[in-house]
């Protein structure tokens, strides 16, 4: 019996988040508009035609018959509906420092509407300490009292002296003055300073911190939520959720030697608890392991454990 799905909700815009509400720009309201517009589309279509197009192909799969449905990759969002919460895992924010790095791999990227992902896509590995969004978390921490002082304000600064501001039109901002621009990194800054005190609100992103299982059966980060894991790694939080968006296939046929239908998914349930974060770089990766890294010391509410129900 397959656990009940999370309930489907639109994509969040940061039009919707009240912390940037005071940020939005009136200059910028079609597109906002335009963003909600596509996204209620894409949600329509999802629900009138993908929903039941996946389900079919998963039942077809199911009872032995849909073997070019197996050779795809099965249809993601039916796996999740079926698989429900078992995706969900907790981990050590940070021990999750590999991200899926297509730049080593050639060939085309693993489709992100297959739960099954062929190739050597978990052989080039990313490390996020040293990515961009925990570099721009870090320099907000360290530049707290003066927020010019960071790589990012002066980046910012340099395009509006430019005269091309910031801008999106999804989320509705126009960073077209210093103030604006505070502003907006003293969001980012409140967000981290937040979750040091109340710990990661799986629901305060506008996606969950999806990850993917290679073929060792190790995570990989993937797709978004990387400036929420970002605040995570930098705080120390002792565990944060993540989703599982994508296997191997050479771990699925592993687990589930050959079965189908709810014998492979009580097999797979079983086996995600024991995946756990991936550490090294792997051979495909274009670059040099840049050597040791050291975390700040462990700053938050939660010095061990959270209380129970916060994560």
């Amino acid at each position: 019996m397959a656990r009940a799905p999370r309930t489907a909700t639109p994509p969040r815009l940061a039009a919707d988040d009240a912390a940037f509400r005071d940020l939005l720009d009136p200059r910028m309201k079609w597109g906002v508009r335009r963003a909600r517009w596509q996204a209620g589309l894409r949600d329509g279509v999802e629900r009138g035609i993908g929903q039941p197009l996946e389900a079919w192909l998963y039942r077809w799969w199911a009872t032995g018959r849909g073997d070019r449905v197996a050779a795809w990759g099965l249809p993601r969002r039916r796996l999740e509906r079926e698989l429900g919460e078992s995706l969900t895992l907790e981990v050590d924010p940070r021990l999750l420092i590999r991200d899926f790095n297509a730049k080593g791999v050639g060939g085309k990227k693993p489709s992100s509407s297959a739960f099954i992902w062929d190739g050597d896509w978990d052989r080039s590995r990313g490390d996020l300490r040293r990515g961009s969004r925990y570099r721009f978390i870090s320099d907000l921490d360290i530049h707290r009292d003066d927020l010019t002082q960071t790589e990012r304000f002066q980046q910012l600064r340099s395009r509006l002296a430019s005269g091309r501001p910031w801008s999106s039109y999804q989320q509705g901002l126009l960073l077209d003055t210093e103030a604006k621009i505070i502003a907006y990194l003293q969001t980012y800054l409140a967000f981290l300073d937040d979750m040091a005190v109340r710990g990661f609100d799986a629901e305060r992103g506008k996606d969950e911190l999806g990850v993917a299982v290679t073929r060792d059966g190790r995570l990989l980060k993937i797709n978004r939520g990387l400036h929420r894991l970002a605040m995570a790694q930098r705080l120390g939080l002792p565990r944060v959720p993540v989703r599982v968006r994508a296997v191997h296939r050479q771990w699925w046929d592993q687990v589930t030697t050959g079965a189908r239908g709810e014998t492979a998914l009580a097999r797979v349930r079983a086996a995600l608890p024991s995946c756990v974060p991936e550490s090294e770089p792997g051979d495909l990766h274009p670059l040099a392991d840049a050597g040791p890294f050291e975390w700040p010391a462990p700053r938050h509410a939660f010095v061990t454990d959270p209380p129970d129900g916060q994560t």
